[in-house]
Protein backbone atom coordinates (compact mmCIF):
# COMPACT_ATOMS: atom_id res chain seq x y z
CA UNK A 1 0.00 0.00 0.00
CA UNK A 2 1.36 3.32 -0.94
CA UNK A 3 1.86 5.80 1.69
CA UNK A 4 -0.09 8.45 0.17
CA UNK A 5 -3.13 6.13 0.22
CA UNK A 6 -5.69 5.66 2.60
CA UNK A 7 -4.50 3.83 5.67
CA UNK A 8 -1.02 3.75 4.10
CA UNK A 9 2.53 3.95 5.63
CA UNK A 10 4.77 6.83 7.50
CA UNK A 11 5.36 9.64 5.25
CA UNK A 12 8.94 9.09 3.89
CA UNK A 13 9.87 12.76 4.00
CA UNK A 14 8.73 12.75 8.36
CA UNK A 15 5.44 14.61 7.71
CA UNK A 16 2.41 13.74 9.23
CA UNK A 17 -0.37 12.30 6.86
CA UNK A 18 -3.79 12.31 8.08
CA UNK A 19 -4.94 10.14 5.03
CA UNK A 20 -7.02 12.79 3.28
CA UNK A 21 -4.05 13.73 0.78
CA UNK A 22 -0.57 14.38 -0.32
CA UNK A 23 2.42 15.59 1.84
CA UNK A 24 2.08 19.69 2.24
CA UNK A 25 5.02 20.81 0.16
CA UNK A 26 6.08 23.61 2.19
CA UNK A 27 7.15 20.78 4.66
CA UNK A 28 8.95 19.25 2.03
CA UNK A 29 11.05 22.25 1.17
CA UNK A 30 11.48 23.15 4.98
CA UNK A 31 13.08 19.86 5.70
CA UNK A 32 15.73 19.59 2.34
CA UNK A 33 16.78 23.54 3.84
CA UNK A 34 17.18 22.58 7.40
CA UNK A 35 19.34 19.41 5.64
CA UNK A 36 21.40 21.66 3.54
CA UNK A 37 21.76 24.23 6.72
CA UNK A 38 23.31 21.84 8.63
CA UNK A 39 25.70 20.53 5.94
CA UNK A 40 27.08 24.36 5.63
CA UNK A 41 26.69 24.91 9.41
CA UNK A 42 23.32 26.83 9.70
CA UNK A 43 21.52 26.63 12.63
CA UNK A 44 18.67 23.82 13.38
CA UNK A 45 15.89 25.72 15.64
CA UNK A 46 12.73 26.17 14.90
CA UNK A 47 12.78 30.10 15.39
CA UNK A 48 15.37 30.46 12.10
CA UNK A 49 14.42 27.87 9.67
CA UNK A 50 12.49 30.61 7.83
CA UNK A 51 15.26 33.39 7.71
CA UNK A 52 17.85 30.50 7.29
CA UNK A 53 16.31 29.33 4.31
CA UNK A 54 16.75 31.99 1.46
CA UNK A 55 20.42 31.73 2.91
CA UNK A 56 21.16 28.18 2.68
CA UNK A 57 19.57 28.14 -1.07
CA UNK A 58 21.67 31.03 -1.85
CA UNK A 59 25.01 29.11 -0.92
CA UNK A 60 23.63 26.39 -2.74
CA UNK A 61 23.83 28.50 -5.74
CA UNK A 62 27.13 30.07 -5.30
CA UNK A 63 28.70 26.71 -4.70
CA UNK A 64 27.59 25.09 -8.06
CA UNK A 65 28.77 28.49 -9.25
CA UNK A 66 32.34 28.18 -8.58
CA UNK A 67 32.70 24.52 -8.75
CA UNK A 68 31.37 25.28 -12.68
CA UNK A 69 33.95 28.29 -12.69
CA UNK A 70 37.05 26.17 -11.04
CA UNK A 71 36.16 23.54 -13.64
CA UNK A 72 35.80 25.84 -16.57
CA UNK A 73 39.66 27.14 -16.06
CA UNK A 74 40.71 23.27 -16.85
CA UNK A 75 42.64 23.09 -20.51
CA UNK A 76 44.58 20.93 -22.45
CA UNK A 77 47.42 21.75 -24.81
CA UNK A 78 48.78 19.35 -27.17
CA UNK A 79 52.20 17.96 -28.16
CA UNK A 80 52.07 20.01 -31.59
CA UNK A 81 50.70 23.04 -29.90
CA UNK A 82 51.72 26.38 -27.31
CA UNK A 83 49.15 28.65 -25.25
CA UNK A 84 49.35 32.01 -24.94
CA UNK A 85 47.90 33.21 -21.79
CA UNK A 86 46.11 36.85 -21.45
CA UNK A 87 45.23 38.22 -18.16
CA UNK A 88 42.93 41.02 -18.38
CA UNK A 89 43.83 41.67 -21.71
CA UNK A 90 47.81 41.64 -20.66
CA UNK A 91 50.23 39.32 -21.62
CA UNK A 92 50.94 36.81 -18.92
CA UNK A 93 52.81 33.87 -20.50
CA UNK A 94 53.54 31.09 -22.73
CA UNK A 95 52.72 27.68 -21.77
CA UNK A 96 53.55 24.29 -23.14
CA UNK A 97 51.99 20.78 -23.85
CA UNK A 98 50.39 19.10 -20.30
CA UNK A 99 46.49 19.67 -18.67
CA UNK A 100 47.03 23.86 -17.05
CA UNK A 101 44.24 25.19 -15.75
CA UNK A 102 43.63 29.59 -15.58
CA UNK A 103 40.94 31.26 -13.95
CA UNK A 104 37.92 32.02 -16.71
CA UNK A 105 36.55 35.06 -17.27
CA UNK A 106 40.24 37.02 -15.99
CA UNK A 107 42.56 34.59 -17.67
CA UNK A 108 42.07 34.12 -22.20
CA UNK A 109 43.82 31.60 -23.69
CA UNK A 110 44.74 31.10 -26.88
CA UNK A 111 46.37 27.73 -28.40
CA UNK A 112 48.22 27.99 -31.89
CA UNK A 113 49.66 25.20 -33.58
CA UNK A 114 53.62 25.92 -33.64
CA UNK A 115 54.82 22.70 -35.35
CA UNK A 116 52.38 22.35 -37.94
CA UNK A 117 53.80 22.42 -41.30
CA UNK A 118 51.06 24.96 -43.20
CA UNK A 119 51.08 25.90 -46.59
CA UNK A 120 50.20 28.82 -48.70
CA UNK A 121 49.34 29.10 -52.63
CA UNK A 122 49.65 32.59 -54.40
CA UNK A 123 49.29 32.97 -58.32
CA UNK A 124 49.63 36.37 -60.48
CA UNK A 125 50.83 37.71 -63.33
CA UNK A 126 53.87 40.30 -63.09
CA UNK A 127 56.51 42.25 -65.60
CA UNK A 128 59.77 40.82 -65.86
CA UNK A 129 63.21 43.27 -66.33
CA UNK A 130 62.79 42.66 -69.75
CA UNK A 131 59.39 43.94 -70.53
CA UNK A 132 57.66 40.17 -70.46
CA UNK A 133 54.10 39.17 -68.71
CA UNK A 134 54.46 36.28 -67.11
CA UNK A 135 52.35 34.35 -64.67
CA UNK A 136 54.01 32.71 -62.26
CA UNK A 137 52.46 30.12 -59.16
CA UNK A 138 54.10 29.32 -56.16
CA UNK A 139 53.73 27.92 -53.03
CA UNK A 140 54.61 29.05 -49.91
CA UNK A 141 55.00 26.74 -46.54
CA UNK A 142 55.78 27.70 -43.36
CA UNK A 143 55.00 27.19 -39.36
CA UNK A 144 55.00 29.31 -35.98
CA UNK A 145 58.02 30.35 -35.04
CA UNK A 146 56.80 32.48 -32.04
CA UNK A 147 53.26 32.12 -30.65
CA UNK A 148 53.22 35.25 -28.73
CA UNK A 149 54.45 37.21 -31.89
CA UNK A 150 52.14 35.19 -33.74
CA UNK A 151 48.68 35.91 -31.53
CA UNK A 152 49.76 39.50 -30.35
CA UNK A 153 52.06 41.18 -32.84
CA UNK A 154 49.52 41.16 -35.94
CA UNK A 155 45.95 41.01 -36.41
CA UNK A 156 46.11 38.98 -39.27
CA UNK A 157 49.10 37.30 -39.36
CA UNK A 158 48.69 35.24 -42.32
CA UNK A 159 46.83 38.37 -44.36
CA UNK A 160 49.73 39.83 -43.89
CA UNK A 161 51.92 36.58 -45.31
CA UNK A 162 50.00 37.01 -48.19
CA UNK A 163 50.76 40.56 -49.03
CA UNK A 164 54.69 40.11 -48.29
CA UNK A 165 54.48 37.09 -50.24
CA UNK A 166 53.20 38.94 -53.30
CA UNK A 167 55.56 41.67 -52.60
CA UNK A 168 58.56 40.04 -52.67
CA UNK A 169 57.67 38.04 -55.72
CA UNK A 170 57.24 40.86 -57.90
CA UNK A 171 60.14 42.79 -56.56
CA UNK A 172 62.22 39.38 -57.49
CA UNK A 173 61.00 38.67 -61.04
CA UNK A 174 60.85 42.35 -61.63
CA UNK A 175 64.63 42.12 -61.32
CA UNK A 176 65.15 39.09 -63.47
CA UNK A 177 64.69 38.51 -67.13
CA UNK A 178 62.35 36.13 -68.68
CA UNK A 179 64.75 33.07 -69.53
CA UNK A 180 65.99 33.34 -65.67
CA UNK A 181 62.20 32.83 -64.62
CA UNK A 182 60.74 30.43 -67.13
CA UNK A 183 63.88 27.84 -67.22
CA UNK A 184 67.16 28.28 -65.52
CA UNK A 185 66.62 30.76 -62.88
CA UNK A 186 64.03 29.31 -60.93
CA UNK A 187 65.60 28.15 -57.97
CA UNK A 188 67.52 30.86 -57.70
CA UNK A 189 64.42 32.83 -57.72
CA UNK A 190 62.85 30.83 -55.05
CA UNK A 191 65.60 31.30 -52.88
CA UNK A 192 66.18 34.87 -53.18
CA UNK A 193 62.02 35.43 -52.40
CA UNK A 194 62.30 33.33 -49.62
CA UNK A 195 65.02 35.48 -47.90
CA UNK A 196 63.16 38.80 -49.04
CA UNK A 197 60.03 37.53 -47.55
CA UNK A 198 61.58 36.66 -43.93
CA UNK A 199 62.85 40.21 -43.79
CA UNK A 200 59.56 41.34 -44.23
CA UNK A 201 57.88 38.72 -41.77
CA UNK A 202 60.60 39.84 -39.19
CA UNK A 203 60.09 43.24 -39.39
CA UNK A 204 56.24 42.84 -39.10
CA UNK A 205 56.94 40.68 -35.74
CA UNK A 206 54.10 37.82 -37.13
CA UNK A 207 56.13 34.93 -35.28
CA UNK A 208 56.18 33.21 -38.84
CA UNK A 209 59.03 30.91 -40.05
CA UNK A 210 59.15 30.53 -44.09
CA UNK A 211 60.23 26.66 -44.53
CA UNK A 212 60.22 26.62 -48.28
CA UNK A 213 59.12 28.47 -51.57
CA UNK A 214 58.14 26.17 -54.26
CA UNK A 215 58.53 28.32 -57.73
CA UNK A 216 55.88 25.87 -60.39
CA UNK A 217 56.54 26.14 -63.97
CA UNK A 218 56.35 29.72 -65.50
CA UNK A 219 53.32 30.19 -68.48
CA UNK A 220 52.53 33.34 -70.27
CA UNK A 221 48.83 34.74 -70.56
CA UNK A 222 46.74 33.42 -72.64
CA UNK A 223 47.10 35.98 -74.80
CA UNK A 224 50.59 36.18 -75.55
CA UNK A 225 50.82 32.07 -75.58
CA UNK A 226 51.33 31.75 -79.58
CA UNK A 227 54.36 34.64 -79.38
CA UNK A 228 55.83 32.88 -76.24
CA UNK A 229 55.79 29.17 -78.16
CA UNK A 230 58.27 31.04 -81.21
CA UNK A 231 60.44 32.24 -78.19
CA UNK A 232 60.67 28.56 -76.93
CA UNK A 233 61.24 27.56 -80.20
CA UNK A 234 64.21 29.76 -80.82
CA UNK A 235 65.91 29.24 -77.64
CA UNK A 236 65.54 25.21 -78.30
CA UNK A 237 66.91 26.18 -81.72
CA UNK A 238 69.92 28.39 -79.76
CA UNK A 239 70.85 25.66 -77.67
CA UNK A 240 70.51 22.95 -80.91
CA UNK A 241 73.04 24.96 -82.81
CA UNK A 242 75.42 25.72 -79.81
CA UNK A 243 75.66 21.73 -79.45
CA UNK A 244 76.20 21.43 -83.08
CA UNK A 245 79.30 23.95 -83.02
CA UNK A 246 80.71 22.52 -79.98
CA UNK A 247 80.25 19.09 -81.45
CA UNK A 248 82.47 20.61 -84.58
CA UNK A 249 84.79 22.49 -82.03
CA UNK A 250 85.33 18.76 -80.40
CA UNK A 251 86.39 17.15 -83.78
CA UNK A 252 88.31 20.52 -85.20
CA UNK A 253 89.79 21.19 -82.79
CA UNK A 254 92.28 18.16 -82.12
CA UNK A 255 92.29 17.48 -85.95
CA UNK A 256 93.75 21.41 -86.04
CA UNK A 257 96.14 20.16 -82.97
CA UNK A 258 97.29 16.86 -85.06
CA UNK A 259 98.05 18.57 -88.21
CA UNK A 260 99.90 21.57 -86.48
CA UNK A 261 101.98 18.76 -84.28
CA UNK A 262 102.50 16.45 -87.85
CA UNK A 263 103.61 19.91 -89.27
CA UNK A 264 106.17 20.68 -86.68
CA UNK A 265 107.71 17.14 -86.95
CA UNK A 266 108.16 17.90 -90.74
CA UNK A 267 109.94 21.18 -90.02
CA UNK A 268 111.97 19.43 -87.60
CA UNK A 269 112.66 16.66 -89.89
CA UNK A 270 113.66 18.86 -92.95
CA UNK A 271 115.40 21.06 -90.38
CA UNK A 272 117.32 18.14 -89.96
CA UNK A 273 117.77 17.56 -93.27
CA UNK A 274 119.01 20.77 -94.66
CA UNK A 275 121.75 20.25 -91.48
CA UNK A 276 122.86 16.91 -92.36
CA UNK A 277 122.88 18.14 -96.64
CA UNK A 278 124.51 21.34 -95.48
CA UNK A 279 127.24 19.43 -93.59
CA UNK A 280 127.45 16.55 -96.10
CA UNK A 281 128.16 19.15 -98.89
CA UNK A 282 130.53 20.73 -97.19
CA UNK A 283 132.55 17.50 -96.11
CA UNK A 284 132.62 16.80 -99.88
CA UNK A 285 134.08 20.45 -100.75
CA UNK A 286 136.97 19.60 -97.91
CA UNK A 287 137.59 16.84 -99.33
CA UNK A 288 137.56 18.12 -103.56
CA UNK A 289 139.33 20.91 -101.93
CA UNK A 290 142.18 18.77 -100.40
CA UNK A 291 142.38 16.67 -104.35
CA UNK A 292 142.36 19.69 -106.19
CA UNK A 293 145.11 20.60 -104.04
CA UNK A 294 146.94 17.70 -105.04
CA UNK A 295 145.90 17.97 -108.70
CA UNK A 296 144.86 21.06 -109.48
CA UNK A 297 144.69 20.57 -113.51
CA UNK A 298 142.73 16.97 -113.73
CA UNK A 299 140.67 18.16 -110.90
CA UNK A 300 139.77 20.88 -112.85
CA UNK A 301 138.66 18.80 -116.00
CA UNK A 302 137.01 16.37 -114.21
CA UNK A 303 134.90 19.30 -112.48
CA UNK A 304 134.47 20.76 -115.93
CA UNK A 305 133.02 17.49 -117.30
CA UNK A 306 130.92 17.23 -114.80
CA UNK A 307 129.43 19.92 -115.40
CA UNK A 308 128.44 19.64 -118.87
CA UNK A 309 127.56 16.34 -117.81
CA UNK A 310 124.73 17.54 -115.74
CA UNK A 311 123.63 20.43 -118.17
CA UNK A 312 123.48 18.36 -121.47
CA UNK A 313 121.33 15.25 -119.43
CA UNK A 314 118.79 17.65 -119.00
CA UNK A 315 118.85 19.34 -122.35
CA UNK A 316 117.25 18.11 -125.61
CA UNK A 317 119.22 20.61 -128.31
CA UNK A 318 122.58 21.00 -128.77
CA UNK A 319 123.92 24.16 -130.65
CA UNK A 320 127.53 23.79 -131.86
CA UNK A 321 129.92 26.53 -132.60
CA UNK A 322 132.12 25.84 -135.85
CA UNK A 323 135.98 27.73 -135.57
CA UNK A 324 135.88 30.17 -138.70
CA UNK A 325 132.38 30.02 -139.78
CA UNK A 326 129.82 32.04 -139.27
CA UNK A 327 127.09 29.39 -138.85
CA UNK A 328 126.25 27.38 -136.04
CA UNK A 329 125.32 23.60 -135.91
CA UNK A 330 121.96 22.88 -134.68
CA UNK A 331 121.11 19.25 -133.53
CA UNK A 332 117.56 18.84 -132.50
CA UNK A 333 118.42 15.69 -130.20
CA UNK A 334 115.28 14.86 -128.91
CA UNK A 335 113.82 14.50 -132.41
CA UNK A 336 117.13 12.80 -133.36
CA UNK A 337 116.02 10.15 -130.47
CA UNK A 338 112.66 9.85 -131.64
CA UNK A 339 113.54 9.10 -135.06
CA UNK A 340 115.92 6.74 -133.82
CA UNK A 341 113.60 4.97 -131.51
CA UNK A 342 110.79 4.48 -134.21
CA UNK A 343 113.59 3.23 -136.85
CA UNK A 344 114.93 0.69 -134.28
CA UNK A 345 111.40 0.19 -132.09
CA UNK A 346 111.47 -3.33 -134.29
CA UNK A 347 114.98 -4.03 -133.13
CA UNK A 348 114.86 -3.36 -130.07
CA UNK A 349 111.69 -5.50 -129.46
CA UNK A 350 113.50 -8.49 -131.05
CA UNK A 351 116.17 -7.96 -128.55
CA UNK A 352 118.05 -4.58 -129.47
CA UNK A 353 119.75 -2.46 -127.09
CA UNK A 354 119.90 1.33 -126.43
CA UNK A 355 123.01 1.47 -127.62
CA UNK A 356 122.61 0.57 -131.17
CA UNK A 357 120.20 4.06 -131.14
CA UNK A 358 123.05 5.67 -129.80
CA UNK A 359 125.72 4.81 -132.56
CA UNK A 360 122.84 5.75 -135.11
CA UNK A 361 123.03 9.35 -133.42
CA UNK A 362 126.93 9.59 -133.13
CA UNK A 363 127.00 8.45 -137.03
CA UNK A 364 124.25 11.14 -138.29
CA UNK A 365 127.17 13.34 -135.61
CA UNK A 366 129.58 12.49 -137.23
CA UNK A 367 128.66 12.43 -141.17
CA UNK A 368 126.83 15.95 -140.60
CA UNK A 369 129.75 17.28 -139.37
CA UNK A 370 132.01 15.35 -141.78
CA UNK A 371 132.77 18.83 -143.97
CA UNK A 372 133.18 21.27 -141.77
CA UNK A 373 136.21 21.54 -139.17
CA UNK A 374 136.88 20.85 -135.74
CA UNK A 375 134.55 22.24 -133.47
CA UNK A 376 135.31 25.24 -131.48
CA UNK A 377 133.46 24.56 -128.41
CA UNK A 378 129.73 23.05 -127.09
CA UNK A 379 127.16 25.51 -125.80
Amino acid sequence: MAWNEPGGGKDPWGGKNDGDGPPDLDDVLQKLRDKVDGIFGGSGGSGSKKSGSSGGLVGIVLAVLVIGWAMSGFYQVDEKEQAVVLRLGKYLETVGSGLHWNPSLIDSVTTVRVTEERQYSSRGQMLTQDENIVELPLTVQYNISDAKAFVLNVKTPETSLRQATDSALRHVVGSSELDEVVSTGRLKIGDEVKSRLQTYLDNYGTGIKVRKINIQEAKPPAQVKASYDDVIKAREDRERLINEAQTYSNGIIPEARGQAQRMIEESNGYLAQVIAEAEGESQRFESLLAEYQKAPEVTRQRLYLDAIQDVMSNSSKVLVDVEGGNNMLYLPLDKIIQQGSSRSQSSLSNGGDVNSVVDEVINKLRSESSSTARPRGVR
